[in-house]
């Protein structure tokens, strides 16, 4: 029987470049950032999905957007910013948040089902949900962007610049799409896990 820890999908060095290039714009101003979510909902939101999510990418991400007077609907935390522990004061405001919390082991480099079906409960949830993960959660940021409802925004960090804004838009899921493909292991049945359909996703429709 498979470990649902184990890694389903893995980034083969030919893409390792392509996730080092900021998939939106970055700033470190927590409050333009959420100007820019807000936007985002309001242009891109469709009657047709569920209402537009906020996911968070990471321990300091999560932190400002707090610190900023909004609670991500996902958060996904490792305790480490840059392979480091995070800063103490980081550490305790996350520790003490009272969000339903989801413990799930993700390998470095790779997506494991486990994450991805902890994903997927997440963005469906009505409260918001963090996700503690074991090992590490770089990568997440790409399924959220595959899953999230139209109009959402996925926010993760930048080494050394500040946080990523990815709008969801039918242009950034067909972009998620092209790399999720190019990622090594087996994306139809990674696809299924995070409840998007293979077959018929067109980067306009996630399900």
């Amino acid at each position: 029987m498979t470990d649902p820890s184990d890694p389903l999908l893995t980034l083969p060095d030919s893409l390792r470049d392509a996730f080092k290039e900021p998939l939106g714009p970055v700033t470190t101003d927590a409050e333009e950032l959420l100007a820019g979510v807000d936007e985002t909902r309001e242009r891109h939101g469709s009657p047709d999905e569920t209402p537009p999510r906020l996911i968070a990418v990471g321990d300091v991400v999560t932190y400002h957007l707090r610190e900023a007077g909004r609670v991500p609907d996902v958060a996904f935390v490792d305790g480490k910013t840059e392979r480091e522990a995070v800063r103490e004061e980081i550490a305790t405001a996350l520790d003490a948040a009272a969000e339903r919390r989801v413990a799930v082991e993700n390998p470095a480099a790779g997506l494991s089902a486990a994450l991805l079906d902890a994903l997927a409960d997440a963005l469906a949830a009505a409260e918001p949900v963090t996700i503690e993960v074991t090992g590490e959660e770089d990568l997440a940021a790409l399924p959220a962007m595959l899953a999230a409802p139209l109009g959402s925004t996925v926010v993760y960090g930048q080494p050394g610049e500040g946080m990523v804004r990815v709008a969801i838009t039918p242009e950034t899921r067909r972009r998620a799409r092209e790399l999720f493909e190019g990622l090594t292991g087996d994306t139809a049945v990674a696809a299924e896990t995070l409840g998007v359909d293979p077959d018929g996703f067109d980067g306009t429709d996630a399900t």
